[in-house]
């Protein structure tokens, strides 16, 4: 086919598409179909995030997690998968918050040599902070004006720090503000709440890292989990191995579980969201 004919088809092709077709990467282009309702940048489209932004939801959320060791029951990204529910319902919460993509990977020694499945991919504190640095930079350059970090795990607590302290000596609050928000890391509080206020004797030091069975899982964690997906937790594979408690408490009963998991994400969301309510009323 000559160039001639090529243009003349293409020009006739062009003619058939739909007037919206046309302009649909333009920057005020309309959007052709109803929004999705989701809090989730990666699941909407660039004229849902456009549009959300423009109505007044100028807040980002970063959440961070990691992939490391959790015993036998407990799939190695738990804080990846946590991040997942947790960061749905803080931005729901919010009210004018959309979410980022979870950073999945954290931070560590990736050139020593360790046991296998002792850990999950990491990469250099360094990076780590780049990477969390360009992220935030990122997302204020699409249009977001507060952009806050939300680490799930205590590695990952420094770089945010770093990153959102880097970001704000580079734009003194113009046009956004950056911060780390520890309360999001707040277990020890969670820990309390599950004994003392719902009562559930786990066998647990509100300080320790490790349950009395010693394998890095506790039942905050693994009943949020519950929410989000049973299979996380090997749910059906430790009833049927009769092995369904976690530091002394019996979570076969799925209902059970997943009714503290919600009460679990409530209580986390309040103190975040209440964290960055504070935050809002100082700047």
């Amino acid at each position: 086919m000559t160039f001639t004919r090529l243009a003349a088809t293409t020009g006739v092709l062009l003619a058939l598409l739909p007037a919206f077709a046309l302009d649909a990467q333009e920057p005020d282009a309309p959007t052709p179909v109803d929004a999705l309702d989701s809090v989730w940048l990666e699941e909407l489209t660039w004229m849902e995030v456009r549009d959300a932004i423009e109505s007044g939801m100028t807040t980002a959320l970063v959440l961070t997690g990691g992939v490391e060791s959790n015993g036998p029951y407990l799939a190695g990204g738990k804080h990846n998968y946590s991040n997942i529910v947790m960061g749905e319902a803080i931005a729901r919460e919010l009210g004018d918050a959309l979410v980022a993509p979870v950073v999945t990977i954290e931070p560590g020694r990736p050139d020593r040599d360790v046991r296998v499945g002792t850990t999950g991919p990491m990469v250099s504190q360094e990076t780590y902070i780049a990477w969390l640095t360009d992220i935030g930079d990122s997302l204020r350059s699409m249009g977001f004006t507060e952009i806050y970090y939300l680490g799930d795990s205590g590695g990952n607590q420094r770089g945010q720090q770093a990153a959102a302290d880097a970001l704000n000596a580079k734009y003194q609050g113009i046009p956004a503000v950056f911060h780390h928000v520890p309360e999001f890391y707040n277990h020890v509080q969670v820990r309390q709440y599950i004994q003392e206020e719902l009562g559930i004797p786990e066998q647990m030091e509100y300080e320790a890292s490790r349950g009395s069975d010693g394998i890095h899982d506790e039942l905050s964690i693994t009943s949020i989990l519950s929410v989000h997906d049973p299979e996380v937790i090997r749910y059906e594979q430790r009833l049927d191995a009769d092995l369904a408690s976690i530091n002394g408490i019996d979570i076969s009963d799925l209902a059970w579980t997943q009714e503290l998991g919600r009460k679990v994400i409530a209580f986390r969301t309040d103190l975040t969201v209440d964290a960055i309510r504070e935050l809002r009323a100082g700047n």
